[in-house]
């Protein structure tokens, strides 16, 4: 098992080196040529399609080798350089003008880059806005992408877009190697070509959650693995789940569904491994995966059950015969859940335990408002397999395979388990509404978009297979499929930058750290910062770490590792900040009548207060501009104004300074 486990480990870092290597070079060359931006002309968009174009060549190529058994290195090293050269290029050309990633520092991505900023200036695991707090959100994503910045000498806004194109690029070929570990290589390249396609179209812009939906099809295949062990499959189940004549296969432990090696124990290590790093990365996608591995534990359990039933009628039983020997027969799976869940929660912890002290040590969180958000999208079943399109025709066709194939391939009823998972969870999300929250079922779109992929790539392989046989193998049909193929995957990837069309203009239309937007148009006010920043390092005479700001400007916590005494919205709030009572309190202090009464109501607050406050300016009046949850309602935060007097820092105690449209207020320590 150790020799086993220790080449796919090997070989997957092989792949990460060769990946990371093509994404640098990709970026770097990309970076060297002042391109259009992306929203005014089409230049990129052309060179994106010639990039795709490449890669698909790679990979055809490494196909082919492999099913001519030829040169086996040289076509996973083709395969490899395929898969990350697509990711890079597809990702990279279109945002080759800007320095900023999809979505810019708008929306969500402003707390991200936020977070990658507070990260990349410490390797200490900090809340990303609140001083004194361990981290609520995974840091595990974020961590790594810190100390890539940090050895390059880069900003974390900076490494943003690098850093997860790069890290998107590398996991596409861990999970390339690990599909090729679980099914013939041909088909390996195939599926994990389409998966990847599928991830960088419709979950790329949240990166660090796309690297686990890249991994999860080929996962959740392990898992069943590991979990789901018969005492023998028929020659047709193993043939048909990937040992092919003329042996083009892994391994025989591809037949199983699973690393087959010490009676599977290496499949329940791996489960358990990529079930902790999806609690590092990513909760709602973590809970998910434990969600359809718990539910494949129950159907292993019941299936063992059903079996040893049918044995000791049978009269094949080895046990005592009784019931208790039947119920016996479902220990083996479990205790084998049990393990996974074990090794999930020790590598969980290495990212989620400061969090845990602090709540042990007696600090409880407050109510939180993570899951309070219900679009529309939230509250009906996705059903993409029945959209009108290529991408639905695709998913129609995995969805097919699941049903077809579901009593005989492992393969299927891994996947299948899955996106029953999915759907049951769906479910409980819009139940969960008649209790006040949600489960934010509607992120889990993509995840199903993907599992959909990996069954499409299947039934289409397998369509076509029987439909050689039916017709006696006629070379003129396989030429037809293999143009089919080519047509299919050139069509949908060269619309990916369409489907990403909003994300990458945001991207040129924001400002950047350095004050400028990408598409050379006058840059908003965040153009300000640097000033900003310098004026309060020259009066606090502190390094940015040590000083917490209040503002409603928060992407200037984006760019710039200051604390921050409020979060942009209570979704993304660590829930032991008290939020709302942090709310309340600055509401309070904008009612002050006296710069006296400011200063002692600074002195008394429960927590670190603001060493500086960024505000705008109105009339007699500083303001902010805050948010609070109005769910049910959607949108879900409602933004609200408090002003501040100007009287009230009238005081030697602060320091006033307008610079541009904000005014910085320094508090005299």
């Amino acid at each position: 098992m150790i020799r086993h486990i220790g080449s796919g480990v090997g070989e997957a870092l092989l792949a990460a080196v060769v990946a990371a290597i093509v994404a640098a070079i990709g970026l770097v060359a990309f970076s060297m040529v002042q391109w259009p931006a992306f929203n005014s002309s089409n230049v990129t968009r052309s060179l994106t399609t010639v990039g795709q174009v490449g890669a698909a060549v790679l990979l055809g190529a490494a196909i082919w080798l492999v099913r001519a058994r030829r040169w086996p290195w040289v076509a996973k090293a083709l395969s490899w350089v395929g898969i990350s050269t697509f990711v890079t290029v597809t990702l990279g050309m279109p945002l080759a003008a800007t320095r900023l990633y999809l979505f810019g520092v708008s929306v969500d991505q402003e707390f991200r880059t936020e977070y990658l900023t507070r990260l990349t200036d410490s390797a200490a695991l900090h809340d990303m806005t609140y001083a004194d707090l361990p981290p609520f959100y995974p840091a595990g994503w974020f961590w790594i992408g810190g100390r890539v910045a940090n050895v390059l000498g880069m900003d974390g806004w900076e490494a943003f877009k690098p850093y997860a194109i790069g890290s998107l690029a590398v996991v596409a070929v861990i999970a390339l190697v690990l599909w090729s570990k679980l099914i013939r290589a041909d088909w390996a390249i195939g599926v994990s070509a389409a998966t990847t396609a599928v991830t960088i179209a419709y979950a790329s812009p949240e990166a660090y959650s796309a690297v686990i939906v890249l991994l999860l099809p080929p996962a959740l295949i392990l898992a069943w693995g590991a979990l789901y062990r018969p005492r023998e499959l028929s020659g047709a189940a193993a043939s048909e789940d990937g040992v092919a004549s003329g042996g083009r296969v892994a391994g025989s432990a591809a037949a199983a569904g699973g690393i087959g090696t010490a009676g599977g124990w290496g499949a329940v290590i791996g489960a358990g491994l990529f079930l902790g790093m999806a609690a590092s990365f990513y909760t709602l996608y973590f809970a998910v995966a434990a969600f359809a591995v718990g539910l494949m534990g129950l159907v292993s359990a019941g299936l063992a059950v059903r079996a040893q039933r049918a044995a000791n009628r049978a009269g094949l039983g080895t046990g005592e015969g009784g019931s208790g020997s039947v119920w016996r027969a479902a220990v083996p799976p479990l205790v084998r859940l049990v393990v996974i869940a074990a090794i999930a929660g020790v590598v969980a912890l290495v990212v989620w335990l400061p969090f845990v002290l602090k709540m042990l040590g007696g600090t409880m969180p407050s109510s939180g408002t993570a899951f309070h958000y219900l679009p529309e999208g939230g509250s009906q079943l996705p059903l993409p397999m029945a959209e009108f399109s290529l991408s639905g025709a695709f998913f129609l066709l995995g969805t097919a395979w699941l049903v077809l194939r579901a009593a005989s391939s492992r393969r299927a009823q891994a996947l299948g388990i899955g996106v029953v998972a999915i759907y049951l969870w769906c479910l409980l999300s819009m139940t969960a509404t008649a209790a006040g929250t949600t489960l934010l079922s509607f992120r889990l779109t993509p995840v199903l978009e993907v599992l959909l992929a990996a069954a499409g790539a299947f039934g289409f392989v397998e369509g076509a297979r029987a439909a050689y046989q039916a017709l006696d193998e006629p070379r003129r049909l396989q030429f037809a499929v293999v143009v089919v193929a080519i047509v299919g995957a050139l069509a949908f990837t060269q619309d990916i930058p369409q489907v990403l069309k909003s994300e990458i203009t945001t991207a040129y239309t924001d400002t950047d750290g350095h004050g400028e937007r990408a598409d050379k148009r006058a840059p908003g006010a965040a153009s300000y910062y640097r000033e900003i920043d310098a004026a309060l390092i020259a009066q606090t005479g502190r390094p940015r770490s040590e000083s917490v700001v209040l503002t409603a400007d928060t992407s200037f916590l984006s760019f710039y590792p200051y604390y921050g005494f409020q979060a942009l919205t209570s979704h993304y709030a660590n829930p032991l900040a008290d939020f709302a009572g942090r709310a309340a309190t600055i509401e309070s202090w904008s009612k002050l009548n006296s710069s006296a009464a400011l200063v002692d109501a600074l002195g008394k607050t429960p927590w670190r207060a603001p060493d500086a406050f960024l505000f705008r300016s109105s009339g007699d009046t500083y303001t902010l501009r805050l948010a609070k949850d109005v769910y049910p309602n959607d949108p879900n935060v409602k933004r609200y104004t408090v002003s501040f007097p100007k009287e009230l820092f009238a005081d030697p105690h602060f320091t006033t300074t307008n610079i541009g449209p904000f005014t910085l207020v320094v508090v005299n320590r």
